[in-house]
């Protein structure tokens, strides 16, 4: 790993680096909040329900009515959102969303996990949802705080797993008494009773991810360690025809943490999915090894991702990791790292005052802390987060669900950026999104990797245009690795504008937004 880690280093990058700056913008009011079935999520959908590219954001409100966000942004114009949330989205007991199109009609449907009944919606015109009337799951009545999506071999539906936290029936509990996993494979074009996944050590976020490319996604779980305490770890699964744990005889080495969130990303250029993990203390970044083994080491240290205490303030006391995020805020074509912070509620040994991080990856591939000069450093108690162009200016901005404070959206309005592409898949008929597809973007001398994945970070995920900064490359090329498999040719591409990557029987048609 040392060895790769050096070659990663020598890497060329673009030498500039602009100062990040980062705006706030007035959305009304809305708060995530509850007793202790609420102290975890707060996630944030973000994604386009009526058709304009603009990606909407559906915010979850704990015992509040979750709220969506209208985008009503001008491209290249200021932020602008507006609150109109159909009756069939004001709900309470929303612990978060994940956009995703289930039944493959071309409209964004949504997941919504809650303390309670979990829902599917079925997503309608001008941003209308209904429950679906041909297809639904079995109900239950867990605590479902994770959840992840992908389109296994041959389906027609997506395969859907819900992770539960603690389990509220347990007389015995909370502590020992986390539940079980509800993984739903379809059944023609409905689905069956749950398959249990178990043991279940409180699981906080889940991602389906072709970890090893080897054609299959696998499911990884983050595992939160306050309520398990003992026997617990961080989790794989092999989605075999019956699905079974990773183990030490696979390489898997045994990792124990207070898991939050879920990042993945190539960090290192190799064409292999990394992973961030948040929790309480330190941030871990995991790198694999490239053997074709689930093996991954710490790394957080080196790259200077620990993010383990506050930056500002007087707070020593160690901070608390929940949505993680990686993206390019710059467009230098490095990858930067969102995470949000706040006290679970009164932890005594966390810190009460702990601001969100922005970590800017620089030129010798180490990050430096910017969110309070970028101007993001809140000290509210967050929670979910969503990465994404909100005014298609090239330029990512940023929300914040927060528990017990207001909401918070930034505008990313950093000068003197570099150039970037943003990419939206499309292919015909099953999973027109292409989840469980792979991007490959040349851009000079480097080739950007990119997993399209429904699932991780913080009970919410953002299901919008691929965005990649390109520095200053004023050309680039792409290819894709589609769901089945099939690789298409390379492409050449223009920069500084989004377009749809559509997947022909000749290749790949290009189309402007």
């Amino acid at each position: 790993m040392w060895f790769r880690l050096a070659v990663f280093c020598l890497s060329f990058y673009p030498s500039f680096l602009a100062a990040q700056e980062f705006t706030p913008i007035d959305v009304g009011q809305h708060i995530y909040d509850g007793g202790w079935e609420h102290y975890v999520g707060g996630g944030v959908a973000a994604f386009d329900c009526d058709g304009d590219h603009l990606p909407e954001l559906y915010a979850a409100g704990g015992d509040n009515p979750a709220t969506l966000f209208r985008n009503n942004s001008q491209p290249n114009r200021e932020v602008e959102f507006s609150q109109e949330t159909p009756e069939e989205l004001r709900i309470s007991g929303v612990i978060g969303a994940y956009p995703l199109d289930i039944d493959s009609d071309q409209r964004i449907d949504l997941v919504v996990l809650r303390v309670g009944e979990n829902l599917l919606l079925k997503g309608g015109p001008d941003c209308s949802f209904t429950p679906f009337s041909n297809l639904e799951i079995t109900k239950t009545n867990k605590w479902t705080t994770a959840f992840s999506a992908a389109w296994e071999k041959d389906q027609t539906l997506p395969t859907l797993v819900f992770g539960n936290y603690v389990n509220r029936s347990d007389p015995n509990g909370p502590f020992r008494a986390c539940d079980f996993h509800n993984l739903f494979r379809p059944i023609g074009n409905t689905y069956g009773p749950p398959m249990v996944l178990s043991p279940g050590y409180c699981a906080l976020s889940m991602l389906f991810s072709d970890w090893s490319r080897q054609g299959r996604p696998d499911l990884r779980i983050s595992n939160d360690r306050h309520y398990y305490v003992q026997g617990g770890q961080e989790q794989l699964w092999s989605m075999e025809i019956e699905p079974r744990l990773y183990g030490a005889e696979d390489g898997w080495i045994k990792h124990e943490l207070w898991g939050m969130g879920i990042a993945s990303r190539d960090i290192t250029k190799d064409g292999m999915p990394d992973v961030y993990l948040t929790s309480m203390g330190d941030q871990r970044l995991q790198l694999q090894e490239g053997s074709g083994k689930p093996i991954y080491r710490d790394a957080a240290f080196d790259f200077g991702v620990t993010a383990h205490r506050p930056y500002i303030g007087d707070d020593g006391r160690p901070s608390t990791g929940w949505h993680a995020v990686f993206g390019d805020v710059q467009n230098d074509g490095l990858d930067d790292l969102f995470i949000t912070k706040g006290n679970v509620e009164q932890m005594l040994g966390s810190a009460f005052t702990d601001p969100n991080n922005l970590l800017v990856q620089g030129a010798d591939h180490k990050f430096t802390e910017m969110g309070d000069k970028a101007g993001i450093a809140s000290m509210g108690r967050g929670r979910g987060g969503a990465l994404a162009d909100f005014n298609l200016d090239g330029l990512l901005d940023w929300a914040v669900v927060n528990r017990r404070s207001n909401i918070e959206v930034y505008e990313n309005v950093t000068t003197g950026t570099g150039h970037w592409i943003g990419l939206k898949l499309q292919q015909p008929g099953i999973n027109p999104d292409a989840v469980g597809a792979w991007i490959e973007l040349r851009a000079g001398e480097e080739i950007h990797t990119r997993e399209v994945t429904v699932g991780g970070g913080h009970a919410g995920g953002v299901l919008t245009a691929e965005h990649f900064g390109l520095g200053k490359q004023k050309s680039g090329s792409v290819r894709v690795i589609w769901p089945d498999g099939i690789t298409s040719e390379w492409k050449n591409l223009p920069v500084d504008r989004y377009l749809t990557v559509l997947r022909t029987a000749n290749g790949l048609e290009l189309t402007p937004y």
